[in-house]
């Protein structure tokens, strides 16, 4: 069913009318949604030209950006996702810049109704889990990244009631009691702060530091337009609405959660029994 309604959705793109000289077109991951949307008003406020984007999972939207062969500006969640962007040949390499920074986190209901405050703890009877899809959204990958690497995977598993094909999904569900946790991001409790509260943990447990990337897409008609949006994307308005929003602006920023030696972006091989 997730299959055929992926394709039907790339169907409908490849069918649509391809944006016009004064529109440009983004295929981002849902991690940037509720910032980048305001970015995209607020530059097409400063150069008239509009910004038409595509959220959803950030492998969904590549694989949508491939078979439709359109799109200007590619947006994932992480680097994984922007990495096979690069192997694929979808994007222009020498364009890509980092966005912002995000940090893997347990989201749970605002006041904590169950206690939580580890990643063991979801392993407790009766605890409901979410994730996202890891297949096809960053945060996903980066949640079974997390639970494999502290040991925790086999125990945790069985306790996870809800997969979703992206980031907003995956907060929406614990927003609306679906699950007890989420394996978020940090920036999730910024999205609904009246519902959600983020557990951070210890320095040594962050697996990897994210970043949002962007790069300018292979089948761009518009590159001047797109390289502009970029650049509004990492200059200091794009930025300042980004923080806004509750992202980390700078690597220095993210560093006071992790480990000096903890990687920075780079990819992480799903294992083969989470696909």
């Amino acid at each position: 069913m997730v299959r055929s309604s992926i394709l039907l959705l790339l169907w409908i793109l490849a069918l649509a009318a391809p944006a016009g000289a004064s529109e440009i077109e983004v295929f981002a991951g849902s991690a940037s949604k509720p910032a980048a949307e305001e970015v995209a008003r607020r530059f097409e406020q400063r150069t008239g030209t509009a910004v038409r984007i595509h959220f959803g999972g950030s492998g969904t939207v590549l694989a949508q950006m491939d078979l439709a062969r359109r799109g200007d500006v590619y947006l994932p969640g992480s680097s994984d996702f922007m990495e096979k962007a690069k192997r694929k040949g979808l994007v222009d390499p020498s364009t890509e810049v980092r966005v912002v920074y995000l940090l893997p986190a347990i989201n749970v209901a605002r006041g904590n109704p169950k206690g939580i405050r580890s990643l063991a703890d979801l392993a407790r009877p009766g605890i409901r889990v979410g994730i996202a899809r890891p297949d096809a959204v960053c945060v996903g990958l980066y949640a079974v990244e997390v639970m494999e690497r502290q040991g925790l995977a086999d125990r945790i598993r069985p306790h996870i009631v809800n997969y979703a094909e992206s980031c907003t999904k995956t907060a929406q569900m614990l927003a609306l009691g679906l699950v007890d946790a989420v394996l978020g991001w940090d920036v999730f409790d910024d999205w609904n702060p009246e519902r959600i509260e983020t557990i951070l943990y210890p320095p040594d447990e962050v697996p990897r530091i994210g970043y949002i990337p962007a790069a300018v897409s292979v089948f761009t008609g518009n590159r001047g337009a797109a390289l502009a949006f970029l650049e509004f994307l990492t200059g200091p308005e794009g930025r300042e609405i980004f923080r806004r929003h509750g992202y980390l602006t700078s690597l220095d920023e993210a560093r006071r959660f992790a480990r000096a030696d903890t990687p920075v972006g780079g990819e992480f091989p799903l294992p083969a029994r989470w696909r």
